[in-house]
């Protein structure tokens, strides 16, 4: 819903919300939001963010939608009144006001963008403090009281969540070996959590407002629920949300040990490292999958986004990740220089190649549909850009390296589905030196294509190569 009938349906709900005399303006769709819409505006003398569902979503859809947006508000209000930095919802919409499922808040100062926040002079007192701010938000947040919280909240057990995602892969049809080992050690190492306490379950940078003294908002509460607080932890450590800066494990700003320790000394509360070592696997997995689901709704007309198929390719961060974070605790011995490299680009001659084809659309994209672009659409235009290379590299690498993984596969004595099987059940070993330089070398070559520029690709060529 956009144009002028969007902008009226707003005006008229801005009316009877913040009263007459004001008028609507600066209204435009936020960067990003591939699971939940937001718009910036303002009525009046104040500024407001609208956060709604996205057109062509219903209300049960399978994804990454999370809790209903009125419980969503609920929450919200409640987790302010215990001192938790969070925008104050200023309105809710109804059927009748036409605009769809949301709730308006009070805009927050600040920058969400990760890469205009890490590693900018302007913002570096915010990022020293945001490992004890973040300690602090999540500290209180863990603290609210179960029985002041909805009572539509659900818990799940670490056993019954591994089985949801799990279920929802299989439903997928996915078929990737390091994500189907990573299932089989989460069932054989889940925790037992049987307290509940309120856990955000999307804490993380890009989600945070921060202004140049550090946190001023937790945004994005879609993923609350019940559950361990220290889930909240690792997932702000997942690999894929440290932007770029990837020895930096919490949130690319700061060490896991100093948030570790921040979190105890707000909360009271020691964290276990086992306990961490479980969520972060576990986290980095289901962030793996809900790529594949943001695939899967693109697939299935639930929403035809362009960023919800890009989205649905980054599967290959999580292989990466996944290779990582399981090789610190499998034996040394396995951590073996690998003959890889990114492939050099070839010469081409004759015909146009259609990797040709494909450079031709991305110059185009950026030189000339670009430059002229603002807000979402030029958001939009850099995701088509970022598909216009993942689809030239698959067309130029694409076959080398099937051809490569074949030939694995023929040294190891299993077809694909066979060693996704056997890594699932336990039937095939992960250290068996031939299976894990497979999985290493099937992560970089899929990596190489989808996202040459993620930094765990960088680390892993650094830790892998021969020196």
């Amino acid at each position: 819903m956009q144009g002028e009938n969007f902008q009226k349906k707003l005006t008229d709900y801005c009316t009877e919300a913040f009263g007459a005399g004001g008028q609507l303006g600066q209204l435009r769709r936020l960067s990003g939001g591939a699971s939940m819409e937001s718009w910036g505006f303002s009525y009046g003398e104040e500024e407001f963010v609208l956060r709604r569902l996205p057109d062509g979503l219903s209300s049960d859809d399978d994804g990454l939608r999370g809790v209903p947006l009125a419980t969503q508000a609920d929450v919200i209000e409640l987790a302010c009144s215990a001192g938790v930095t969070a925008p104050q919802v200023r309105g809710r919409l109804r059927p009748e006001h036409g605009l769809g499922e949301g709730f308006i808040m009070t805009k927050a100062e600040g920058e969400t963008l990760p890469h205009k926040i890490l590693g900018n002079p302007d913002f570096a007192v915010a990022v020293k403090n945001l490992t004890e701010q973040c300690a602090g938000e999540l500290a209180a947040i863990h603290q609210i009281p179960v029985e002041a919280l909805p009572a539509s909240l659900e818990y799940f057990s670490p056993a019954e969540l591994i089985r949801l995602q799990k279920d929802k892969y299989d439903e997928i049809g996915g078929q990737i070996p390091i994500y189907e080992y990573a299932f089989h050690w989460l069932n054989q190492n889940a925790p037992d959590a049987t307290a509940k306490y309120l856990v955000h379950g999307d804490f993380r940078m890009g989600n945070l407002m921060i202004d140049h003294n550090g946190l001023s908002a937790v945004l994005d509460w879609e993923l609350v629920r019940l559950g361990d607080p220290v889930q909240d932890l690792a997932y702000l450590c997942t690999p894929s949300w440290r932007f770029g800066h990837y020895e930096k494990v919490a949130g690319g700003f700061d060490s896991a040990e100093s948030l570790l320790q921040a979190y105890a000394e707000a909360s009271g509360t020691e964290v276990d490292t086992s306990r961490f070592r479980f969520w972060l696997i576990y986290s980095t997995l289901w962030w793996g999958v809900a790529c594949m689901v943001m695939g899967q709704i693109w697939r299935s007309h639930g929403d035809r986004s362009l960023e919800r198929t890009v989205i649905g390719r980054r599967v290959s961060e999580v292989e990466i990740d996944l290779s990582l974070l399981l090789e610190e605790i499998l034996p040394d011995q396995l951590c073996t220089p690998l003959d890889w490299t990114v492939p050099d680009a070839k010469t081409v001659t004759g015909e146009s190649s259609y990797g040709e084809l494909l450079t031709a659309l991305e110059e185009w994209n950026s030189d000339h549909v670009q430059p002229g672009l603002q807000g979402h659409d030029k958001f939009q235009s850099r995701v088509a850009g970022n598909a216009l290379g993942i689809a030239r590299r698959q067309a130029e690498w694409g076959p080398g390296f099937h051809d490569a993984a074949e030939g694995r596969l023929a040294a190891i004595g299993y077809d694909h589905g066979q060693l996704c099987a056997g890594l699932s059940n336990g039937d095939i070993a992960i250290t068996s030196p031939a299976v894990w330089n497979h999985l290493r070398l099937s992560a970089l070559e899929r990596l190489s294509i989808d996202q040459p520029k993620y930094a765990g690709l960088t680390v892993a060529l650094n830790k892998w190569s021969p020196s």
